[in-house]
């Protein structure tokens, strides 16, 4: 039997809630009070990825808000508006509906891939951004054409993704045991423990999730040659104005660090690259504490430097 909502509400220190913003309803999770900090989750996870940072944050002063995005968890779950300008807006009606007219928007793989468009599509709505594991969306296109026997070749299970039912069947069998593998696939050796994957796995579970997850992935792949994709691509040639922090891990086998090191050409702002060493592609949950060190030191510089 598959799981319901109810095991994406972990009892921890903070609350959860239901925002609604733009028609639709999100389920997120806050902690703390100050600045806010609106934490944006990948694929395939929810809000639980940023669990450690919602601790770190609000000890630090900030009012840390993880929302599990459209499709995911505990929020809406509608048929369609899986393209990277309406996950967008999403993210900043949520904003507006905390009662903030901006905030420092921290985005996780997806997450990062809406942030970099928030900041450009909404630059009012984003005073700081920090993507993790994301490079900005052209860049990433840009490297699908340009590096085939890199980029292309560790992208290549999200062209498995445009598939239509086939991957949705796949993902969900066996209790979600494939989230459990790409998990482990992505991130550094000993990284999740196996009470941490079976959370994603049984989150996964949850009826129309993997559907919904993989229509972002089919967006992005089909667009490419749609006009809609063309108005995206145009639109995002636009530089960021917001300061921007780039976290990577140097292990990271799906977005190759030289991917997206080079999206520095698209920030007019203060722009700063880190590198973990020994970490994959969830650094914030692999190496937690070096992560929230590097994150909180940037936060609370106040005018960050290149």
């Amino acid at each position: 039997m598959a799981p319901d909502e109810s095991v994406v509400h972990i009892e921890g220190p903070w609350t959860h809630r239901a925002v609604h913003a733009g028609g639709t309803r999100f389920h997120v999770v806050e902690a703390g009070e100050g600045p806010l900090v609106l934490l944006l989750h990948g694929f395939p996870q929810f809000w639980w990825t940023w669990r450690h940072q919602l601790v770190s944050l609000a000890g630090a002063g900030y009012r840390a808000v993880a929302a599990d995005l459209r499709g995911y968890g505990g929020s809406d779950k509608p048929p369609r508006g899986y393209d990277l300008p309406t996950l967008a807006a999403d993210a900043t009606g949520l904003i507006r509906a905390l009662g903030e007219t901006g905030a420092i928007v921290v985005g996780h793989d997806w997450g990062g891939l809406l942030a970099w468009t928030m900041a450009v599509l909404d630059p009012k709505c984003v005073r700081r951004l920090v993507a993790v594991s994301a490079p900005h969306p052209l860049r990433l296109r840009n490297a699908l054409l340009t590096d085939p026997f890199g980029q292309l070749k560790a992208s290549r299970r999200t062209f498995g993704f445009q598939l239509p039912l086939l991957p949705e069947r796949r993902l969900t069998r066996h209790d979600a045991a494939m989230v459990g593998r790409l998990l482990e696939e992505r991130a550094r050796p000993g990284w999740p423990e196996p009470a941490e994957s079976r959370t994603y796995r049984e989150a996964f579970r949850i009826p129309t999730v993997a559907h919904c997850a993989l229509e972002y992935h089919r967006w992005f792949g089909r667009s490419q040659l749609r006009p809609d994709g063309r108005r995206y691509a145009r639109a995002m040639r636009t530089e960021v104005e917001a300061p921007t922090l780039h976290l990577h891990g140097a292990l990271d086998p799906s977005v190759l660090p030289r991917t997206a090191q080079g999206s520095s050409r698209y920030v007019a702002a203060p722009y700063r690259w880190r590198l973990f060493e020994g970490a994959g592609h969830f650094p914030h949950e692999e190496i937690p504490d070096v992560f929230d060190t590097e994150l909180l030191g940037w936060l609370n510089d106040p005018e960050p430097d290149r």
